[in-house]
């Protein structure tokens, strides 16, 4: 009941987590707890904070966590880890600062102190690291002996790395006893120790700080369950993610465990591998006790810039490009500014206190927008808004009486940003899916490979049983999707995201030939698409002159419902295929 959806996400200890729990371990430490004691009281918090708003269906309390407040929050953790990272890589020893800016001040202090063996293992361990990793993107696609070795080094660069270098450390240091060209892990094997109850004064302590661990951990972890659903066809449900990531934490705090999450690196290597089962677990378990058992000795000799460069290599993915962030002010200020407050209080402060500046800000903002939004007043001189008026009051005049079986319509009452955005998203994708049947045909490619995860086709099942339909196969497909956006005055970046998504979803349901039309979009919300890159063309049919590149499969504008269900439709994929074929046959001819 509780067990995560997915074949290929990987649960384990992930950078961001670590990081949330290395701020708890260091507050508390001084109190005499020791790092175990607190690691598993936080994964203890998270798993209880995970099981309340999993058992109570709250999910949904996690969409006031928007996209630019997540950009800002991650990116800043990322670079905080990073920087963490940077003192072990140059081979710095007194780097004992806990904050961003300390931490900076004290490494370019150090630089003279450097240890220059240390920086030769570290840069090298980074340049392995990113030569395998753009080596694999690069040539992993090709069906070839060599590009399938690549693609191996590629996935593994992190081991083998490891492997390396540490047989590099082995050699040159073995002799040295204490006095080592340069630090090293000295990691030693003391068992696995036995299950225990973490401490309930400890709990209440690590409360606080185990928020943002929870915070970031569940985000991450849902977002790539969404990510790779979508990839390889399958789906999700929140709330279940959200109680077995609260299961999995609380079972694994009796074992002086960190608090673990999904992690998009290991859930790259199950995707690219082919993994179809969860099962997949057993397999990862044994290679990782094999390692503690029998491979521990050597964990000893690992070099701490190594490990460094693997951590920054990690975690770099993460960071946010700065195009993404003036993306944010280009499609709202409000965004920009909640993913600045996010970034900049996390990095120089707490990720506790920038998470709740930037959610308070959000916060603030909606309710100060809907206090003061304004009204619109139309006189005898505003002709362009009486038009408008006009229209939005005609807007469903002219329809048919009867919809055609292949059409569908959805009329927004409110405005579509950050709370709302994910959950509107599903209500229709839930609506196709119970009322449209799938495009799977030779066309559009065979069904895809079936996965493990069964979610997304039981949930179909019922809802098409509680909306009466008896026979699936007597469905009809979905051809035109009109999204009404008369009420809509208001979108941000996380909506516009979501819309993305929702086309992805759409067209790997219902087949390339979906078309998405859209009615009753305002100037404000069609400039704020351009801002944001939201092509969005207008209704072909208005045009006096056309060419063939109206049939391009694109949302378009259209003036009123009518309009949008009863213009004509654009080519089918399989009509452009003929028309190409006739082509090629009569130029084979001339």
């Amino acid at each position: 009941m509780y067990t995560d959806d997915f074949s290929d996400l990987s649960t384990g200890p992930t950078s961001l987590i670590g990081l949330m729990t290395s701020n708890a371990v260091s507050s508390l430490k001084p109190q005499g707890y020791s790092p175990q004691a607190i690691a598993s009281a936080v994964a203890m918090c998270m798993g209880i904070m995970g099981m309340a708003i999993g058992f109570l269906n709250l999910g949904f309390l996690l969409e006031f966590i928007s996209e630019p407040i997540l950009a800002g929050f991650i990116t800043a953790v990322a670079l905080t880890i990073g920087l963490g990272q940077v003192s072990a890589l140059l081979g710095e020893e007194n780097v004992t600062a806990s904050h961003a800016a300390g931490q900076i001040r004290q490494i370019l202090r150090q630089l003279p102190q450097a240890n220059g063996y240390a920086c030769a293992v570290g840069f090298a361990g980074l340049l392995f690291l990113v030569l395998l990793e753009q080596s694999g993107k690069r040539w992993a696609d090709q069906k070839t002996m060599l590009s399938r070795t690549i693609w191996f080094f590629s996935i593994t660069r992190a081991f083998m790395c490891l492997l390396l270098f540490t047989g590099v450390s082995y050699a040159v240091n073995k002799h040295r006893g204490k006095h080592t060209l340069f630090d090293i892990v000295q990691l030693k094997y003391s068992g696995i120790s036995a299950p225990e109850v973490p401490s309930a004064t400890l709990i209440g302590k690590a409360f606080p700080g185990a928020i943002p661990a929870f915070i970031g951990g569940i985000l991450e972890h849902v977002a790539i369950a969404r990510a790779f659903g979508v990839k390889n066809n399958y789906v999700s449900d929140q709330t279940q993610e959200v109680t077995y990531f609260g299961v999995i934490n609380f079972v694994n705090s009796f074992f002086h465990s960190m608090g673990v999450g999904g992690a998009m690196s290991r859930t790259s290597v199950n995707s690219m591998c082919k993994v179809k089962s969860p099962l997949s677990g057993l397999v990862t378990t044994a290679v990782i006790l094999v390692c503690i058992f029998k491979l521990s000795g050597a964990l000893y000799w690992i070099p701490k810039a190594t490990l460094s460069a693997i951590i920054i290599t990690a975690v770099a993915p993460l960071v946010r490009s700065p195009k993404e962030f003036y993306g944010f002010w280009k499609t709202s200020l409000a965004d920009f500014i909640s993913a600045m407050l996010a970034f900049w209080v996390c990095f120089f402060t707490t990720t506790y206190e920038g998470l709740a500046a930037a959610v308070g800000f959000n916060i603030v903002y909606v309710l100060l927008r809907q206090v003061f939004k304004p009204t619109t007043q139309v006189g005898s001189t505003d002709q362009q808004k009486l038009s408008e008026l006009r229209q939005s009051t005609l807007s469903a005049s002219g329809l048919p009486d009867a919809l055609p079986d292949d059409v569908r319509i959805f009329r927004f009452h409110e405005s579509f940003f950050f709370p709302n955005a994910y959950r509107l998203k599903t209500a229709i994708l839930e609506t196709i899916q119970t009322h449209h049947a799938p495009a799977y045909s030779t066309l559009h490619g065979a069904e895809a490979e079936r996965n493990w995860s069964v979610h997304g086709e039981r949930r179909v099942a019922r809802l098409r049983k509680k909306a009466g339909i008896v026979d699936p196969s007597t469905l009809p497909p979905i051809s035109i999707v009109v999204l009404d956006f008369t009420k809509v005055n208001h979108m941000d970046a996380t909506a516009i995201s979501h819309l993305h998504s929702l086309l992805k979803e759409l067209r790997l349901y219902a087949g390339p030939d979906v078309e998405v039309r859209f009615v009753g979009v305002s100037k404000s919300i069609r400039e704020r698409f351009e801002r944001a890159r939201f092509t969005l063309h207008d209704d072909p049919w208005l045009a006096t002159d056309r060419d063939d590149t109206w049939t391009e499969n694109v949302p378009r504008a259209y003036r009123n419902l009518s309009v949008a269900v009863q213009a004509p439709r654009r080519r089918s994929s399989a009509v452009l295929v003929e028309k190409d074929n006739e082509k090629m046959e009569h130029i084979e001819e001339v």
